[in-house]
């Protein structure tokens, strides 16, 4: 029987990025109008109100594509003691960005416990930007080398990975889980 989990986490804007995509929205918008304004006052005068649209219209765009590239999910998908974690942006592109095996994790854990990273260390955040739901992984990967894994897996995901963690890291879970 197939050993599997699959979970959906939405990214959560901070506070920068909140404040980033209004400035962008809000400038999208004021140039936008600016440059319409400017094809309408510059009617009769040959290719200069042509352009002026256009521009108008490519800002506009630029602004929509942009923002809605701000929309970020993640996909933890685990299977036979296989992760495999997808990048969602706005709905539309799914990107690949990790897979690894569960066994082969040195640590595991909540994310508040874990130890310092080191500087050789590569990180992949695949998080909602919620600290109280983060975890995070360590492992050596072929890409990446020594890696660090921060995600916000479920129950359902945990203990179906549970289930392929080396024996030192499960009997470590189960001591920090009777702690709490």
């Amino acid at each position: 029987m197939d050993n599997f989990a699959e979970h959906l986490v939405k990214k959560e804007l901070t506070g920068g990025e909140k404040a980033k995509r209004t400035i962008i929205i809000v400038g999208g918008i004021v140039l936008t109008v600016m440059l319409a304004g400017f094809a309408v006052l510059m009617l009769g005068q040959g290719l200069m109100p042509f352009m002026g649209l256009v521009l108008a219209a490519v800002t506009g765009y630029g602004t929509y594509f942009i923002v809605t590239n701000m929309y970020v999910e993640y996909e933890y998908t685990f299977t036979n003691g296989e992760l495999d974690i997808d990048k969602i942006v706005a709905k539309k592109k799914r990107r690949e960005m990790l897979s690894v095996s569960v066994g082969k994790f040195k640590e595991f854990g909540r994310y508040d416990d874990a130890p310092e990273e080191t500087d050789d260390m590569t990180v992949v955040f695949a998080t909602s930007n919620i600290a109280s739901e983060e975890w995070y992984a360590d492992f050596d990967h072929e890409q990446y080398g020594s890696t660090r894994l921060v995600f916000c897996p479920n129950e359902n995901m945990i203990e179906n990975m549970r289930k392929n963690l080396p024996r030192a890291l499960r009997a470590k879970l189960e001591e920090t889980e009777n702690k709490e």
